[in-house]
């Protein structure tokens, strides 16, 4: 039924002919007792889909926003470029490379070298932030790579490079270190054995210039004894201090430490990383809003399906309809102009069918909107002008918060008066905005109600009309009384997903209250994939064919 140019008859009798009174069916009234308890359907795939395609426009939003997000980041922060260098490192006698190269990989890391580098280059940033660019990898036990990241590959290999002479020289100078020590302790045993020497020359000069005795002859030999291994002692050490004095063997380390490759920065392309960063905004962007869209349909209280509007509201839903989209500039969307929409004429088609049938005076309707007062104005309207334009005698009362329907009417003053629209003459009655809960021209009205000068220009109006149609919204904290007083039928007319259990319930329950009939409702808006029927649980039948069912036919 998506053919502009196919002609579509509702029929309201089942025999395709004209809409004819629904008062023929006696049992057309839901029952005034029926329970309205909650029945909400399951949360399945499909009723999840349902809720990602309604909400395409918000996770597609967030998706570009994310994609924005990644890209500027990007550009505002470029990934780090990467230089690389590597050492050669020349071990001394005593260094065991296996464990060695562990140790200068550490080093080369350490904050001792970075502080080095960062005053060579002359940097001002954190010590830390600058020890995080720093990473030494071990090649082989001889070689060790140094690799530094900056925002420019210039800056990179600058500090690759300043990092790696840090290296080498912070090496130097500990194995310099490590050398001065070594002989300062090597000179102290020296300096022990000559003293040692000196002491027993000094004791032998004692014992000879005593008298010539055994026990002389005896301390003697032994002080010469321990003279000469002293002497050999003393020997060993300066030995031992001039070869490491002249040693070449820590030269030898210092200078065959030696940077083995210069600093090359990594060539990468900046297009590259602007994809990929623009890519996981987008798959970020994406998952947040399909997540966030997900939790709310699960958690919505918000009714969407026919059978969960009908328990509510204790009524069946006997027409759904697409969505209804009214614009204040878009033309054909804004104005009775939108009435021309395929939507809108279906809800006129079945206002029509729910007029109440009277053998004389005047006929009356109410539309009650639980949500949306404009699309139940745009309907309410366009019936009647269509009644009008056949001949009728039409009052319209806009009852609604913001007078909707009067706003159609280009006449939103309070009083009653007479409007034009499109050839066709209509009476509009507005209340002033301090009367609540206006009583109208029918009925008895409710108890100390007293008329006042609006209510007698109505019913003065309706004397010679044969149609009332009345557009009315109820507030739970003011009630509906005066409802019964407007009209004796009423069709609620429901916006899918726009209205909570208890709000659509609390409507139902003002209606039933006021001594109104609430025969059917009208849901708008409502999903492709809803299933269910809106009918109410009930052993008997609550309509008979040819009733609201709309049977459709199509030539």
């Amino acid at each position: 039924m998506t053919d502009p140019n196919q002609t579509v008859r509702f029929s309201l009798n089942g025999n395709g002919g004209p809409p004819e009174r629904l008062e023929a069916f006696d049992y057309f009234d839901a029952a005034p007792d029926q329970p309205a308890t909650l029945a909400s359907g399951l949360v399945s795939l499909g009723f999840i889909k349902a809720g990602l395609r309604r909400s395409a426009r918000f996770w597609c939003a967030l998706a570009l926003v994310g994609l924005v997000i990644g890209a500027g980041y990007n550009v505002k922060y470029p990934p780090a470029i990467k230089a690389s260098t590597s050492v050669l490192i020349t071990y001394g006698p005593d260094e065991n490379p296996t464990s060695a190269v562990l140790d200068n990989q550490a080093i080369a890391q350490s904050r001792a070298v970075a502080q080095l580098a960062m005053r060579k280059l002359g940097l001002q940033q954190s010590l830390g932030s600058f020890v995080a660019t720093v990473t030494a990898s071990v090649v082989t036990d001889r070689v060790l790579q140094i690799t530094v990241s900056a925002p420019t590959g210039a800056e990179a290999v600058s500090r690759a490079n300043a990092v790696a002479a840090a290296f080498l020289q912070f090496r130097a100078d500990q194995m310099e270190t490590a050398q001065q020590l070594l002989l300062q302790s090597l000179q102290q045993e020296v300096d022990q054995a000559r003293q040692n020497v000196d002491s027993i020359n000094s004791q032998i000069s004692q014992v000879s210039a005593g008298p010539v005795t055994s026990e002389r002859q005896s301390r003697l030999k032994i002080l010469r004894t321990q003279l000469t291994q002293a002497d050999g002692q003393l020997a060993v050490d300066q030995q031992t201090y001039e070869g490491n004095k002249v040693s070449t063997a820590v030269l030898s380390a210092v200078t065959g430490s030696v940077v083995l490759d210069p600093a090359v920065a990594a060539v990468h392309s900046r297009l590259k990383y602007l994809v990929i960063y623009g890519l996981i905004g987008l798959i970020a962007g994406l998952g947040l809003g399909l997540t966030l869209v997900v939790v709310h349909t699960v958690v919505s209280d918000r009714l969407r399906r026919r059978d969960d509007v009908t328990h509510a509201l204790g009524a069946p839903v006997k027409l759904s309809v697409g969505p209804v989209r009214l614009s204040r500039w878009r033309p054909g969307r804004h104005g009775l102009a939108a009435a021309n929409g395929t939507d809108v004429r279906r809800i006129v088609v079945f206002l029509r069918g729910a007029v109440p049938s009277v053998a004389a005076g005047t006929a009356a309707l109410a539309v009650v909107p639980v949500d949306d007062a404009e699309v139940a104005a745009l309907s309410l309207v366009s019936l009647a002008v269509s009644r009008a334009q056949e001949g009728r005698t039409v009052v319209v009362a806009d009852l609604a918060s913001g007078a909707p329907a009067a706003v159609l009417l280009q006449s939103r003053k309070p009083g009653v008066r007479s409007v034009n629209v499109r050839d066709a003459h209509l009476i509009l009655a507005v209340p002033d905005p301090d009367d609540i809960a206006p009583i109208g021209p029918l009925g008895r009205a409710p108890a100390g109600a007293q008329d006042n000068e609006f209510t007698v220009s109505v019913r003065n109006a309706c004397a010679s009309a044969d149609l009332l149609l009345t557009l009315a919204t109820l507030d739970p904290s003011l009630g509906g009384d005066h409802l019964a007083t407007w009209a004796t039928r009423t069709v609620a007319v429901v916006t899918s997903g726009r209205s909570s259990w208890a709000r659509i319930h609390a409507v139902g329950e003002m209606i039933r209250l006021a001594g109104t009939s609430l025969p059917a409702a009208v849901l708008v808006g409502a999903d492709q994939t809803d299933d269910s029927v809106g009918a109410p649980e009930s052993s008997g039948p609550l309509v008979g064919p040819g009733d609201l069912g709309l049977g459709i036919t199509s030539r």
